[in-house]
């Protein structure tokens, strides 16, 4: 079921306000989970520490698709028929809906890996129509570098995705590239469905030494299942996003989605003050942090070296 949340509605200006109008914002996600959550929160934050605040001067809605593409598509239609000031479509699935529903609603989309691949922009440096956005490519190259560091005889690393999602594709294409620079080869586990996950997760057991879950939307969400694999057969989870870190991966390098929110809120106020989203370059994200779990290490049969656990920005015990 879809679930919908308004914030507040405010028709009426604020005197004395420093925001000369009021603003209406749409969000949408393809699902719920923690890094994606985290990206909503840091975009209505972002957007108060500006001057725009919930049920004064800022309607602010948000629409999850539970992992349905046809229920994101609904959302996106809807949205375009409620005309917004700005849609903000929360990885690929639902940046490509609002984009299909809308080509004058100016659309900034958040954790969005490959936004060219994805067709969502002509490029990166000149988005061109009424998109633009924030992007969370992966650095792959340092999460095979993780993994070769934790997993010292690593010889293939399996990776677990949903081949219907364009950012995972465009994840797999670069994984396999870096690995091969760095001496490894990739072993693919698909899942097009959240109930797939946890079968495409034991595939990989004999067949790999380490396995890696990219910032994959459908995959991410049944995190628990992959985990519970890597438990039972001593296989090492890495992933792509430092959320997943809590929930029973050994280590990740990436973003805090927090903080990727607020990105993304600094470029949809430049579109509030006038700006054309398709003129505005996409913004991609910065900072890396390094998170790593000694509890799922010992379960999965690691031990963590010194010098991860000392770089690591977070330890969780």
């Amino acid at each position: 079921m879809r679930k919908l949340l308004v914030l507040a509605a405010a028709s009426l200006l604020m005197s004395g306000s420093a925001i000369a109008h009021s603003a209406k914002v749409a969000v949408t996600a393809i699902v719920e989970h923690p890094s994606l959550d985290a990206v909503r929160d840091g975009v209505r934050d972002g957007l108060e520490k500006a001057g725009y605040k919930v049920g004064e001067n800022l309607e602010f809605i948000y629409e999850s698709a539970q992992g349905n593409p046809a229920t994101a598509a609904q959302i996106a239609r809807e949205f375009a028929g409620s005309s917004p000031d700005v849609i903000v479509p929360i990885a690929t699935p639902s940046a490509q809906a609002a984009a299909g529903a809308t080509r004058t609603i100016p659309i900034v989309f958040s954790a969005v890996t490959d936004p060219v691949a994805a067709g969502l922009v002509a490029t990166n440096e000149a988005p061109g129509a009424n998109v633009t956005g924030v992007s969370d490519l992966t650095p792959v190259a340092d999460h095979i570098a993780l993994i070769k560091e934790i997993v010292p005889d690593v010889k293939a690393v399996g990776f677990v995705y949903n081949p219907g999602e364009a950012n995972s594709v465009a994840l797999l294409d670069m994984f396999k590239k870096a690995a091969e620079e760095q001496g490894l080869t990739v072993v693919e586990a698909m899942a097009n469905r959240t109930a797939d996950v946890q079968n495409a997760a034991r595939s990989l057991v004999g067949k790999a030494q380490a396995m890696y879950v990219p910032t994959d939307n459908t995959v991410v969400s049944a995190f628990e299942a992959i985990v519970g694999v890597a438990d039972e057969n001593d296989l090492p989870l890495i992933s792509g996003d430092t959320d997943s870190v809590g929930r029973g991966a050994i280590a990740a390098v990436g973003f805090d989605y927090y903080q990727v929110g607020l990105q993304t809120a600094d470029v949809v106020l430049r579109v509030l003050k006038g700006e054309k989203a398709g003129e505005i370059p996409v913004t991609f994200a910065s900072g890396s942090d390094l998170v790593v779990n000694k509890k799922a290490a010992e379960a999965q049969g690691v031990t963590l070296p010194d010098a991860v656990v000392e770089r690591a920005s977070k330890v969780i015990e």
